[in-house]
């Protein structure tokens, strides 16, 4: 079973290589990144936004009692009727705490429920985490040893296995190396 190799150049593994070393560079900060950010925003949903809205319902709270008191001084004395303004301003106060409940429940809900919505998206994320450190480094390691066997094959040096192709303009662009041969 003699046959031939069709390999028409090395340097085109070689270019893979370091392209696959390159984005690997580039994606691994980026992941870092994203759990960083997951991260921020569990934090920023315990710390920052529940105690907010819980202060500012206390505020509108208070500031809702204010105007109601207002507005029953205003009935209780008969000096003066009720303005339109200190109604206005129950309706407001009422809407204001309203709101300022719905978004505590919101952001209540959202905390509960943060890790188990996220949970499945983190452990893909780990998952892929786990590829680029350990699968994607193989693969490059693997196609090192091939690009070793093909210029060994062929009779040549090996090839340059720099992480990072020279990209500047000066660089020559590379010779195919063509091998032919028996397996």
């Amino acid at each position: 079973m003699s046959e031939r190799a069709q390999v028409s150049s090395i340097e085109a593994i070689e270019s893979f290589r370091a392209s696959l070393l390159t984005y690997l560079d580039a994606a691994r900060p980026t992941l870092d990144e994203i759990s960083g950010e997951v991260m921020r925003v569990r934090s920023w949903l315990d710390e920052d936004r529940l105690r907010f809205w819980e202060r500012e319902v206390q505020r509108r709270n208070r500031l809702l009692r204010e105007a109601q008191d207002a507005l029953l001084s205003a009935r209780m004395s008969h000096l003066r009727e009720a303005t339109d303004a200190e109604i206005v301003a129950v309706r407001k106060a009422k809407a204001a705490l309203e709101e300022a409940t719905e978004r505590l429940r919101r952001v209540t809900k959202w905390c509960r429920d943060f890790d188990s919505r996220i949970a499945p998206l983190a452990r893909q994320l780990d998952s892929l985490r786990n590829i680029f450190a350990l699968e994607m480094p193989r693969a490059a390691a693997s196609l090192t040893r091939t690009l070793d066997l093909l210029a060994e094959y062929a009779g040549q040096p090996p090839p340059s296995t720099n992480p990072i192709p020279d990209s500047s303009p000066s660089a020559a662009p590379p010779v195919p190396a063509t091998l032919g041969g028996t397996l």
